[in-house]
């Protein structure tokens, strides 16, 4: 085969690649992004919907028993009493109201985003996503290495598989990559499938357990003397409780998932996007109901597996270590019911890694995108899925597929996301001047604070990967913006009837617009600039021409839509006034407009901007302004390659 051959064989093959990774952009409509409006899907009772959210939710009973009874020790029963506690008395009324006020799946981070603005307020949330995708991350290793545990502790697992932990979660990861990659649609069947299952057999297990306490009171007395032994004064007992909740905080995860999978939920026939008030009700229920059953089984379990399982199997190594109630299902039920609530576990926990990578596709598109903080193939599922599988292997390895070692950084990603959710909702009751909800979210705000602060310092792990998330995110996020300076990033443009019939009238001739910063907007002003622009440009001075005057709204932002009004100030000058994050991708996408909508091509005049060249370009990247001219030009030529309908620039 000859050299061009094979590089018109390599070249077709590049093309094909690329085609296949962004298979799912190229079939959308231009206009289609994450931030369009969705596509009409299917909606299901809210009982069903509380499953898809429940493989996230109740799949942490897979290690939760274990975490507590290592973090608490005999104190687990009355640790996990406080996590309940702070579940119904925090989190969940925290997070009805955020069903409440982001009804479309947006969740908290969503509130945040409309209640701070400008790039402080950006900043802020790509450093809550830097957190939110450590949680979601850690959900699929963690839940990967436990699936992982419950293979590797079954009796008909073959001895000879046994001990290659960080192999066998590699390959979970993996196949869960390459189900994404294939094509994914999430199936709200199977998860109310496999939560029922999962919930029958755990319920099994538990009412088994406590029906051994309660006819063995040896067990129960070994317990309490152990607990008197060590922690004698009750007031102690609670304190110390109090103290290790943080490490508990696992059990907390879910809520952020039970908002994100709303849009699910079937509403009611007289819904609308404004109100969704049966959306909305249906939500409050999941969320509620979820709670609850969540709640009881974490106390029951928190029981029977420290009164039932020696305190030695907890630990790293030990045969209960991140698996306590699979422990008891074999020790207690036999081999053959303990391998299918071992299959049933590996089953839920895989689909909770599922759940979690569905979240990270739905998140990073919807915000990073919209901030120009994301490469052009963020869009697409495929390229993201292989970046989210690389990093979840490398977190796999670093960790060594330990459930202990990734607990910390699961909890720090959950803590923060539910401290957000809580912060988000006190903003909101104090600018509704809610004032006896403002005091109540306020106190939860703080309880997680201080608990998040805790878990930092017990355990950095989780900060440390979090701001390397964080750093990557930003740090991608200022070269794409560097590299989409140039992008039009104007979605739509709508004159009002005074604009139009003032591009119209002047198609009849020549379309002259004339860039304008208006300051004082006194009749002198607009005398003086046309004066100052027909002597650069020697056009005739009874010219017909139109002021264009751009007021800055928040720069930070990049995707934005144009309404365009005209005016005549002073008696004889016409403006078209509109607002924008940017000054030059406004004029460049109303020139295009107008071009379209005359099928003449338009002029547009500037003054050279003032100052240091590179400056103003830092201005334009910040603050939307800067260097105006030759931006609105370059924008122009990127998106219109044909010199022949493009429109002309003219700088004096």
């Amino acid at each position: 085969m000859s050299v061009s051959a094979r590089d018109r064989v390599r070249e077709r093959e590049k093309r094909q690649l690329r085609g296949w990774l962004l298979a799912d952009t190229a079939a959308r409509p231009a206009r289609e992004g994450p931030y369009a409006r969705p596509p009409q899907q299917r909606r299901h009772a809210w009982w069903k919907v509380m499953c898809l959210t429940g493989v996230d939710y109740f799949s942490t009973l897979g290690y939760q028993p274990g975490i507590a009874a290592l973090a608490a020790g005999v104190l687990s029963p009355i640790a996990t009493l406080v996590l309940v506690l702070v579940t119904l008395l925090g989190a969940l009324p925290v997070y009805r109201r955020v069903a409440h006020d982001s009804p479309h799946g947006e969740g908290s981070i969503a509130m945040l985003v409309r209640l701070l603005t400008y790039w402080q307020g950006k900043v802020f949330v790509l450093v809550l996503l830097g957190f939110a995708a450590t949680d979601f991350i850690i959900t699929i290793t963690l839940s990967a290495a436990d699936a992982t545990a419950h293979i590797d502790e079954n009796p008909f697992w073959p001895d000879s598989l046994r001990g290659h932990p960080v192999i066998v979660t590699l390959l979970l990861v993996a196949l869960l990559g390459a189900v994404f990659l294939k094509g994914f649609t999430e199936a709200i069947g199977i998860a109310v499938g496999l939560v029922g299952v999962y919930l029958a057999l755990n319920a099994v297990v538990v009412v088994d357990g406590l029906w051994r306490v309660l006819t063995h009171p040896t067990v129960v007395g070994d317990w309490t003397t152990a607990l008197t032994a060590q922690h004698g004064d009750p007031l102690l007992m609670i304190g110390i409780a109090l103290l290790v909740f943080p490490k508990l905080a696992l059990g907390l995860s879910g809520f952020e998932t039970g908002v994100a999978v709303m849009p699910h939920i079937k509403g009611d026939p007289d819904d609308t996007d404004a109100t969704p008030a049966g959306r909305i009700r249906g939500a409050r229920r999941l969320l509620t109901t979820a709670a609850v059953i969540m709640s009881i089984f974490l106390v029951t379990s928190s029981i029977v597996t420290t009164v039932l399982i020696p305190a030695d199997a907890f630990k790293p190594g030990g045969p209960a270590n991140g698996r306590a109630l699979a422990y008891l299902a074999h020790q207690h039920l036999g081999g053959v019911f303990g391998t299918v609530y071992d299959l049933s576990t590996i089953a839920i926990l895989w689909f909770a890694g599922a759940s979690a990578m569905a979240g990270l596709l739905n998140l990073v598109p919807r915000y990073l995108p919209r901030y120009g903080m994301a490469p052009t193939w963020a869009r697409a599922v495929r390229p993201l899925v292989l970046v989210f599988t690389a990093v979840a292997f490398l977190i796999t390895v670093i960790f060594n597929a330990s459930v202990d070692a990734q607990g910390g950084a699961y909890a720090t990603g959950v803590l923060v996301l539910i401290t957000s959710a809580a912060t988000a909702v006190t903003l909101s009751a104090r600018h509704r001047r809610q004032h006896g909800r403002t005091v109540a979210f306020g106190i939860i705000a703080v309880i997680f604070v201080y608990t998040t602060i805790a878990n930092v310092v017990e355990r950095p792990d989780g900060v440390k990967i979090a701001a390397a998330f964080i750093a990557g995110i930003i740090a991608v996020s200022l070269l794409s913006r560097l590299f989409r300076a140039f992008e039009l990033r104007v979605e739509a443009v709508e004159l009002d009837a005074t604009a139009r019939r003032f591009v119209v009238d002047c198609a009849r001739r020549r379309i002259r617009l004339i860039a304008h910063e208006s300051s004082t907007g006194n009749p002198a002003e607009y005398r003086d600039k046309l004066a100052q622009i027909v002597k650069d440009n020697d056009f005739p001075a009874d010219s017909d021409v139109i002021f264009v005057e751009v007021t800055v709204t928040d720069p930070s932002d990049f995707e934005t839509e144009l309404h365009v009004s005209g005016a005549i100030v002073h008696g004889r000058y016409r403006v078209l006034r509109l607002a924008s994050s940017s000054v030059p991708n406004a004029l460049a996408a109303l020139l295009l407009h107008i071009r379209d909508l005359t099928h003449r091509r338009p002029h547009i005049y500037f003054e050279w901007t003032e100052g240091n060249p590179a400056g103003n370009f830092l201005r334009y990247l910040v603050f939307g302004q800067g260097e105006i001219a030759p931006v609105t030009r370059e924008i122009l030529r990127r998106q219109e390659p044909d010199p022949t309908r493009r429109p002309h620039v003219h700088t004096g």
